[in-house]
């Protein structure tokens, strides 16, 4: 990366030696990324290097590609993107028709003793400041969805989950962890304080941000992503990224992994 901290309102440029290290897979048709925690998605109007989609463009020296799935600036992990119309039809249509399986990792808040089951319609939270802000609807109304969240190892306030959307709603995980009173640690909008996401917005990381949140960014990685039928039928995995690694050895001397794949 290049210019200022990644935990600044602007995130910095993407190096070009770096975005090589991301790639999992490169084929004839598709790009499969390992996406670092501060980097946004789309294009951006800060030039190519801005954005994930952008610096693939670059990278492939082509002019089209087609986000297969996406993911929030601060979330890391697996993103697909599609090189040509077909086989963007292929995966998204699989998408679309629920024949995809996704898995995230998260560190939760609190120590989760079994297995939850959430179903929980969203809807745009109509009274918070932050205008992207979701929260579970009201009123019998909002849009369906459904995640489950299972603890992988617990201690000292926290918990490794893995959780599996059933659904692809806009913030979903991180509703309904809030929710459930177990917030993704470091979620600086569905955590302590929306206001802390707000002021990093407006001015980057802070010493509040710091005194407040265990983590630069919300722990929550994209690891698995599985085609199991339809059109397309293999699967793909996104090892944690050092920061999400370092946020666990700090929080459990005894994890050494937990079974997590590498």
């Amino acid at each position: 990366m290049s210019g200022p901290s990644p935990w600044g309102a602007e995130p910095p440029l993407i190096d070009p030696a770096e975005f090589r290290k991301w790639i999992i897979l490169e084929e004839a048709e598709l790009l499969v990324l390992n996406k670092p925690g501060w980097v946004v998605c789309h294009p951006s109007k800060r030039g190519p290097w801005s954005s994930l989609v952008g610096a693939a463009r670059e990278y492939l020296t082509c002019e089209r590609l087609h986000l297969v799935s996406r993911l929030d600036r601060e979330t890391s992990g697996l993103v697909l993107i599609a090189r040509n119309r077909k086989a963007a039809r292929d995966y998204q249509g699989a998408l679309e028709r629920g024949w995809a399986e996704k898995s995230y990792l998260a560190i939760l808040e609190g120590e989760l003793g079994e297995r939850r089951e959430v179903s929980a319609p969203l809807e745009r939270d109509p009274v918070s400041p932050v205008a992207v802000k979701v929260r579970v609807a009201r009123d019998g109304g909002g849009s369906k969805a459904q995640t489950s969240f299972i603890p992988v190892h617990t201690g000292g306030g926290f918990t490794l989950a893995e959780v599996i959307p059933y659904t692809g709603r806009k913030h979903q995980i991180r509703v309904h962890a809030q929710w459930i009173g177990f917030p993704v640690a470091g979620d600086k909008l569905y955590g302590p304080d929306e206001r802390l996401y707000l002021e990093f917005v407006e001015r980057g990381w802070s010493e509040r941000h710091a005194r407040v949140l265990v983590h630069t960014r919300q722990a929550l990685h994209a690891s698995e992503l599985r085609f199991p039928a339809g059109s397309v039928s293999r699967a793909f995995h996104a090892p944690l990224p050092e920061d999400f690694r370092g946020l666990a050895d700090s929080l459990w001397s005894d994890w050494s992994g937990s079974g997590v794949r590498s």
